[in-house]
């Protein structure tokens, strides 16, 4: 993997935190706390960084959690939208910035990488919904989306 792939992978994280919010900063802190990426000159690194992936993790697990009850917002109203872009903008700096490729670049690509993971995942979700339950689906999407940011570190590891 070479560093010109980064955007790609700023968009691949962007898209795993619009399903997954919480799980694209707690995929990139494990990776940081075990040394399989370094933190470059990103400050969006810190935030996501090896000490903070604890409560990263437990935010992440909650987020599972939550996902699955029957009262949790749509991802496409305005609060959780906005969380999944910030989140994806925090994460594409973070691998861009990893990469030592441009900070805003990574920032703009994972961003919208969330504002289509997220309108995708709705409208997946919703297709899915018509032929299995709704708890196996939302199963299904977590599945993705750790398995996604697990490959996408792996891959950003890869290129550094």
């Amino acid at each position: 993997m070479k560093r010109q792939h980064a955007p790609a992978l700023a968009i691949g994280i962007g898209a795993v935190a619009g399903l997954r919010p919480m799980m694209a900063p707690a995929v990139i802190a494990w990776a940081l706390r075990r040394g399989w990426i370094r933190p470059g000159r990103s400050p969006f690194a810190r935030i996501v960084s090896a000490s903070a992936s604890k409560r990263i993790a437990e935010f992440a697990i909650s987020e599972l959690i939550a996902d699955k009850l029957p009262f949790t917002r749509s991802r496409l109203n305005a609060a959780p939208l906005a969380s999944r872009v910030v989140s994806g903008a925090i994460c594409g700096a973070a691998i861009h910035g990893t990469l030592k490729q441009p900070l805003a670049q990574g920032a703009v690509l994972g961003g919208l990488g969330a504002l289509a993971g997220a309108i995708t995942g709705y409208y997946v979700r919703q297709r899915l919904n018509r032929e299995m339950p709704d708890f196996a689906v939302a199963l299904l999407e977590d599945a993705f989306a750790v398995g996604g940011s697990a490959v996408i570190s792996a891959l950003t590891a890869a290129a550094d």
